[in-house]
């Protein structure tokens, strides 16, 4: 799964910890997940995580 789809990793994780209910289910739409470096939210100084 790392090599394939590691930001499911990430995103799994983090919905584990949201609450089970609507709205965990609301904030879950909320979150977004970027593979690699280049992604549209430059202006936000993102930070790379390596695995």
């Amino acid at each position: 799964m790392m090599d394939t789809r590691p930001e499911l990793i990430v995103e799994k994780a983090v919905r584990g910890m949201l609450p089970h209910n609507r709205l965990g289910e609301q904030q879950s739409k909320k979150l977004k997940v970027h593979k690699g470096s280049e992604h549209p939210h430059q202006a936000q100084k993102p930070e790379v995580w390596n695995f």
